[in-house]
């Protein structure tokens, strides 16, 4: 199987830099070496690498470029909201909710939260993770992820999903692929009462995710989950 990367855009010749030509580096690849390219909005190709020096490479693209198609991805985009999580818990729902399909990640500043903000440096790390865990899980669609909003200012297209605790529906009950979807998922002191009632004022409906309480870094996995298991 050939090595995957994302490149910035797919072109007839593609010039990397030093972050993409490091890459490269740690795959030991060798010029005439044939590689798989990806531009992380669904275009991909196969490319052959024709000069490699040190924060410098040279790949040539094949004459055709492969459109993504529908089998690797979700029937409709799915966007994950999620409350910003303290220490290293984001970057493993970004990690898994990439693998498992999301199309964008909306990062959330809730009342309860225990991180009110997050650094210009992890923000780049999450994107640099996505980028990473959408070339190992061979997509060619790169999630954004996106800067934090107040949860009040939240939008979304189509429907949107809360996990809540106590709720009746059920996700699969409610997915129906015709329109954009969203999902949110709470910080690790849940969502307050005034906001999920402000939530659900909007249009929002609630979901249970079955009779157990889980952890904030687990719930938007397991609703993620569910719902991947039903875009097939």
């Amino acid at each position: 199987m050939a090595h995957r990367i994302q490149v910035p855009e797919i072109v007839a010749q593609i010039v990397l830099g030093p972050q993409e030509t490091r890459h490269v580096q740690v795959l030991r690849l060798r010029p005439g070496e044939v590689i798989q390219v990806f531009d992380g909005r669904g275009g991909q190709a196969s490319a052959v690498l024709r000069e490699l020096e040190e924060g410098r490479a040279v790949l040539e693209l094949a004459p055709e470029v492969q459109v993504q198609s529908r089998g690797a991805e979700l029937p409709a985009p799915v966007t994950l909201a999620i409350a910003l999580l303290k220490g290293d818990k984001l970057a493993d729902v970004v990690r898994a909710a990439t693998e498992l399909g999301v199309s964008h990640v909306q990062l959330l500043v809730t009342q309860h939260a225990e991180a009110r903000e997050i650094g210009a440096q992890k923000l780049v790390r999450l994107r640099r993770i996505a980028s990473e865990a959408a070339r190992q899980s061979e997509r060619t669609v790169t999630p954004e992820v996106l800067e934090p909003v107040a949860i009040a200012s939240l939008s979304w297209e189509g429907r949107l999903l809360v996990a809540h605790p106590g709720s009746q529906a059920r996700v699969t009950e409610l997915l129906d692929w015709q329109a954009p979807l969203t999902v949110l998922s709470g910080p690790e002191g849940g969502l307050s009462e005034q906001e999920m009632a402000g939530l659900l004022a909007r249009g929002a409906q609630a979901v249970t995710l079955g009779p157990r309480i889980l952890r904030a870094e687990t719930a938007p996995l397991a609703l993620l989950g569910a719902i991947a298991a039903t875009g097939v």
